[in-house]
């Protein structure tokens, strides 16, 4: 086994939006950690960045050849797609929370340097928790997400007054609200943690009961004999994670005297998730042992459509499908719908010809720039389609 080392660990953040900003302040506060630069591609001062402006650079050399290990969140795909691979040219590890970029490019990433999904967000506290509970002997059987709130097309008005509220970007608040956000924390799970999801856009329980929402997805999930990604929908549960597994039968007993329930099925959850808070242990984890907590997997089964929230017409320019008013992300089986266009890949995107609403896009319908995120997906997808049988 690799031995553990105590030499400060040098980080590069890319990216300055909330996590990018939060985790650069933390790090300074932290024994063992040294930030060596945060690269960022806007002009002038950063507004809430509460370290030394002198850290951030529009060059990202600069953060490469500083740094030992690399972060990544952008909530834009294109873009993290590139610099990951750039870090991977420069040999270094990458952190990232940016669930967005790993269901598309992260199977063909992952083939090319060590890349993981961090702790804190949704998918690494699902990847966390599986860990602990499957340790002591329980099978998951549903990797559940909680949503406080969804409306799937909000008015720009309301995602402009929240976004100003919260202090994230309009395109953050709206992919919360519209559930797309959810949809690829749902999707990264699936394929990170060998899960399926049991319809497209997921079964999505609305319930004022965790457990008794989180039982009904596992009976649905029995009922199809699969493991299932999805969520519940409930305002008064905590905005956490939770796994709903089974154990022995022989061993029910025991877990009665323990306050687990008569079983089959066993709730198991994380009332909070951190996000940039959590990152640290991770990177201390990927660095000393290179243990991957999550990734997209080698044959991922998930994808996330873009799906019309409205009608669109021909010569529509969508600049990113990720927050948008036109369209949204929904889960959907890769292999039911491979022509469908990643809802992450939709940038500076040209509608051809006019889209109702509830319409998935494919790439028979829209005009995508080239990028390395573009040629990332069509790869996967061509590995998919040739993969041996018995995968």
């Amino acid at each position: 086994m690799k031995e553990r080392t105590t030499k400060t660990i040098k980080v590069g953040i890319i990216g300055t939006g909330a996590i990018g900003r939060g985790l650069a302040l933390l790090l300074t506060k932290l024994p063992g950690f040294e930030v060596t630069g945060i690269l960022t591609r806007r002009k002038g001062f950063i507004d809430d960045l509460k370290v030394d402006q002198q850290l951030v650079t529009t060059e990202s050399a600069k953060i490469m050849e500083r740094s030992d290990l690399i972060v990544v969140s952008t909530g834009d795909v294109l873009y993290s797609t590139d610099m990951i691979n750039l870090a991977f040219s420069y040999n270094l590890p990458v952190v990232t929370m940016d669930a967005d970029t790993l269901v598309v490019s992260g199977t063909w990433l992952s083939k090319r340097g060590m890349v993981t999904e961090s702790e804190g967000d949704q998918p690494g506290c699902l990847a966390i928790l599986k860990d602990e509970i499957t340790q002591m002997g329980f099978t998951p059987l549903v990797y559940g997400n909680i949503k406080g709130f969804l409306n799937k097309n909000p008015s720009k008005e309301d995602m402009t007054f929240w976004a100003t509220k919260q202090g994230f970007s309009l395109n953050s608040v709206t992919s919360f609200t519209d559930g797309t956000k959810l949809q690829i924390e749902q999707a990264l799970v699936a394929n990170g943690l060998s899960a399926q999801i049991a319809k497209q856009g997921l079964i999505g329980i609305n319930t004022s009961d965790l457990k008794e929402g989180a039982y009904h997805l596992a009976a649905g999930a029995t009922k199809l004999n699969i493991v299932i990604s999805d969520y519940v929908l409930s305002p008064q549960a905590p905005p956490g994670v939770f796994i709903v597994s089974t154990h022995h039968e022989e061993l029910a007993p025991e877990l009665e005297t323990y306050k687990m329930g008569k079983g089959p099925y066993y709730l198991h959850y994380k009332p909070i998730h951190l996000c940039f808070f959590e990152i640290p242990k991770t990177i201390r984890d990927f660095y000393n042992s290179g243990q991957v907590l999550l990734n997209n997997g080698e044959f991922p089964k998930v994808g996330v459509a873009a799906v019309a929230k409205q009608e669109v017409s021909t010569n529509t320019l969508i600049d990113k499908g990720i927050g948008s008013f036109e369209v949204r992300g929904e889960a959907v089986n890769i292999i039911e719908q491979p022509n469908m266009v990643p809802i992450g890949l939709i940038s500076n995107a040209r509608i051809k010809r006019k889209i109702e609403p509830g319409q998935i896009i494919t790439f028979d319908d829209v005009d995508l720039p080239e990028s390395l995120a573009l040629t990332a997906w069509n790869e996967t997808i061509k590995e998919l389609i040739y993969q041996p049988i018995n995968q």
